[in-house]
């Protein structure tokens, strides 16, 4: 099928094109951010995902981790090969990531310190009175008077 007459144009090189920029972001793209930083730190670009897991000694793939035991032969003890174990170079990842994992979890669902002082100061000062407390010279948020939702 022909094409349009004056569509085609020669590709001119773009001078105000930054290279250097260009090139770093593809390279960001292609390989993208490992967002823990002990696995971040200890990557080998050069390498595969699979040797570089391997050497921290974690598993690409879950189950051949840990592989099911099948129960129906019972092999001979001299027929059991056991598969060499992989050489783990960079513990002090799995070490870290274990440190981390074994930290108290934060308690994130707390109210926030202001309503926090508010409610005590109103309990402290007025009790179970829900009247006197919304209406009191703190009463400046438009309580109404009632039980504190906390």
């Amino acid at each position: 099928m022909p094409k349009a007459k004056g569509k085609t144009r020669r590709q001119k090189f773009g001078y105000s094109v930054n290279r250097k920029r260009l090139n770093r972001n593809a390279r960001r793209k292609a390989a993208p951010r490992i967002e823990c930083s002990h696995i971040r730190h200890a990557w080998d670009h050069a390498k595969s995902v699979r040797q570089n897991l391997a050497e921290m000694g974690l598993a690409v793939d879950p189950n051949r981790a840990v592989p099911l035991r099948k129960r129906k032969v019972k092999a001979m003890e001299v027929d059991i090969e056991e598969r060499p174990k992989e050489l783990v170079r960079k513990p002090y990842v799995l070490n870290d990531l274990e440190a981390e994992a074994s930290l108290p979890e934060k308690k994130g669902n707390t109210l926030s310190r202001d309503l926090i002082d508010y409610v005590r100061y109103m309990v402290e000062n007025h009790g179970e009175d829900y009247k006197v407390s919304g209406s009191g010279p703190v009463g400046w948020l438009g309580r109404r008077p009632g039980p504190f939702a906390a």
